[in-house]
């Protein structure tokens, strides 16, 4: 058989082993509840908030800023609908951009439907976000806006610290990036970018399916819309995936020791394969900003 070359990171990524050991114990004989006051339990609160402090420590933020969830899209549904009902009191409008993940249109067209207004703003020839769009959209009444870093389809990165002045100039809006696409591949530090809220996946960087996190800068509340238990601090509840968080923590661990030289190799892959298809198919176009894109 042929071995398969995959060529589909963006998608999802395989399973790096240090993550694989990482979880192993939380899978076998460290199963215990995080909610529970024995030993077993309470070895699992520990699991979580070392992973926890990683996970901070890595986007620059507090400890209790950082929310576990199940991964990219319920951290987007939680962000634009946490912010928009817990904020409706001084604001129904939202902005958004026409080129944003699923994850993030479909949460703004139900919340159309509850009788929200979103504008989207349009995107040039490369897929980025004009900052005097943004300017001109922004009103007094609106409460969020949310831009992702980086296109999960063409790569392109948007320059969200650029539209984040313009927003903290003209609003009082807070401002979420789905970070999905981005983490792991380039700095993400909440502190740089200056959002308030990001959200992540960490099947996108050799981490597990089915866990992720939202950012949450201090000071910055939302609606929490799973309940049950105080989990995550009163704001998602839900039985811990322990094993999953162990996981996504080891996986940016690892993303932030060999970040610099994945990127100085990957880039080089990149150009080499562009220059190659271009070479040899010179009417062929290439989709994304042409230096800034992953």
């Amino acid at each position: 058989m042929v071995p398969m070359v995959y060529l589909d990171h963006s998608a999802t990524t395989p399973l790096d082993p240090e993550v694989l050991q990482a979880m192993m114990p939380y899978l076998t004989e460290e199963f215990g509840n995080a909610s529970s006051v024995y030993g077993l339990g309470q070895r699992a609160r520990q699991a979580i908030d070392q992973a926890r402090d990683e996970v901070a420590a890595f986007y620059g933020v507090e400890a209790r800023d950082v929310i576990f969830t199940s991964g990219g899209t319920e951290g987007d549904n939680f962000a634009l609908r946490g912010i928009a009902y817990r904020n409706a009191d001084r604001g129904r409008h939202l902005i958004t951009s026409t080129i944003e993940h699923d994850a993030v249109l479909r949460s703004v067209e139900s919340l159309e439907r509850d009788g929200f207004e979103v504008t989207r703003l349009p995107v040039d020839r490369y897929g980025l976000v004009d900052p005097d769009a943004l300017r001109h959209a922004l009103r007094p009444d609106t409460t969020l806006v949310s831009i992702m870093h980086a296109n999960n389809e063409i790569g392109t990165i948007e320059p969200i610290s650029d539209l984040v002045a313009v927003t903290r100039e003209h609003s009082d809006a807070y401002f979420h990036t789905d970070a999905v696409q981005s983490t792991g591949k380039i700095a993400t530090r909440v502190d740089e970018l200056g959002v308030d809220l990001l959200s992540m996946s960490a099947h996108k960087l050799h981490g597990p399916k089915g866990v992720g996190c939202l950012v949450v800068r201090s000071g910055v509340r939302l609606e929490p819309f799973m309940l049950g238990g105080g989990h995550e601090r009163n704001r998602r509840a839900g039985t811990e995936n322990v094993a999953g968080i162990a996981g996504l923590a080891k996986a940016v661990s690892i993303a932030q020791r060999d970040m610099a030289q994945n990127i100085a190799q990957l880039t080089a892959l990149r150009d080499r394969l562009l220059e190659g298809v271009l070479d040899r198919i010179p009417a062929a176009e290439i989709t994304g900003h042409p230096a800034k894109r992953l």
